[in-house]
């Protein structure tokens, strides 16, 4: 985990897409993406919570900015 990077974005629903789930992009520039295209960030979810929850903390602790 200490090689994912301080400072990306994240967000639930991104335009055009129906279900909530975490998406995640590097930079501004970056089209988002599933957090599931990010595996080295990916966390295993507690059962109950929405896809991407454990992700989210984890990156939120780094600084990551959720939009």
């Amino acid at each position: 985990m200490s090689d994912i990077p301080n400072g990306g974005q994240m967000t639930w629903r991104p335009p055009g897409v129906t279900e909530p789930a975490l998406h995640l992009r590097l930079s501004p520039s970056e089209p988002w993406r599933s957090f599931k295209e990010f595996p080295e960030y990916a966390l295993n979810d507690p059962p109950g919570f929405s896809e991407g929850y454990a992700t989210f903390l984890n990156l939120l602790k780094r600084n990551w900015q959720s939009l």
